[in-house]
């Protein structure tokens, strides 16, 4: 949990849209505004396609944004040139979905690692050698893995060399693009704890993108849903998952499995698909898949407003908290 009041990144009204042939456009993020403090963690939920993974690759200007601005440690990323960004990126890594695609099978162990190191020019091959050492050991793989290849290892053992290259360069913040997802259930929360560990050894600022509220629960400090590019639900993670607002949090939530025996809370099915993002609903964007939908839902835009008290700040967009 963050003890600090700085802010380490400002994200305000960001939209990405995607030209398609025909001149159609596809609203991938449409007006997302988020703050994350120097420390804290900050995790973004929901459905495949909603969006998530472009936020992701718009702070680090893989894409470049329609509208909005990001102001990273203070500077304004989207006025930097490409020399400045690349320099910027040593402050600001990925950890990416498919530890196996995300690594250079013909190359070592050893290089993957030591490459983020050699293109910032940090160090000289002896003590880049010895800090991808003492990397390995700090993700808990053994020193011989240096001289193996990727395929040698399991899919856990994988994102932990992902994890052991994103931390390298010892960056202020790390997004994590559904890290665990591909990954077995058993090896997921041994993922999760090591985020949690490096997170208070490096004091890491992180952004988790995940569709699985299950797997956020444990790691963040706050939690954003978001719904066809747009954020419907934000706060503190434990007043999530103890009072969800908006009807698509609670249907992700009764969605969760649960261990424990006796009554459990009913399951919300939603009815339908997502809609195109290249032509979305009026109004609210959930409104035609919400069982709680009202005549005004359809006709209006719900602002993303806090309903919170004066120690939480709750934003939640729908016509229902009004």
């Amino acid at each position: 949990m963050s003890n600090s009041n700085k802010n380490i990144l400002e994200v305000t009204d960001l939209k990405k849209h995607f030209r398609l042939k025909g001149g159609a456009h596809v609203q991938a993020v449409e007006g997302v505004s988020f703050t994350l403090r120097e420390g804290e963690t900050l995790s973004i939920v929901g459905e495949s396609g909603c969006g998530k993974s472009t936020i992701a690759r718009l702070i680090t200007r893989l894409h470049d944004p329609t509208a909005g601005s990001i102001r990273f440690m203070g500077v304004d990323l989207l006025a930097l040139d490409h020399g400045q960004m690349n320099a910027m990126r040593r402050n600001l890594q990925l950890i990416f979905q498919d530890p196996f695609a995300s690594l250079d099978s013909r190359k070592k162990v050893s290089y993957a690692i030591m490459e983020p190191l050699v293109i910032h020019k940090v160090g000289d091959s002896k003590s880049r050698w010895e800090t991808m050492q003492r990397l390995l050991e700090t993700v808990g793989l053994e020193p011989d893995a240096a001289n193996r290849y990727p395929h040698e290892f399991s899919g856990g053992q994988r994102q932990r060399i992902g994890i052991a290259r994103a931390i390298a360069l010892e960056p202020k913040l790390i997004i994590a693009d559904e890290p665990v997802s591909s990954l077995d259930v058993s090896v997921q929360s041994q993922m999760l704890n090591l985020l949690v560990q490096l997170r208070q050894m490096f004091e890491l600022s992180y952004i988790f993108i995940s569709h699985d509220l299950a797997v956020v629960k444990h790691i963040s400090d706050k939690v954003a849903v978001m719904y066809l590019g747009c954020f419907v639900e934000m706060t503190d993670v434990d007043t999530l998952f103890e009072t969800p607002l908006h009807p698509y949090t609670q249907s992700l939530l009764s969605a969760i499995p649960r261990p424990e025996v006796g009554e459990r809370p009913e399951r919300i099915i939603l009815e339908g698909d997502v809609p195109d993002p290249s032509s979305p609903p009026s109004g609210c964007r959930f409104h035609p898949r919400c069982p709680k939908a009202m005549s005004i839902c359809s006709e209006t835009v719900p602002a993303l407003k806090d309903v919170g008290n004066s120690r939480h700040v709750h934003l939640v967009s729908c016509h229902l908290c009004d």
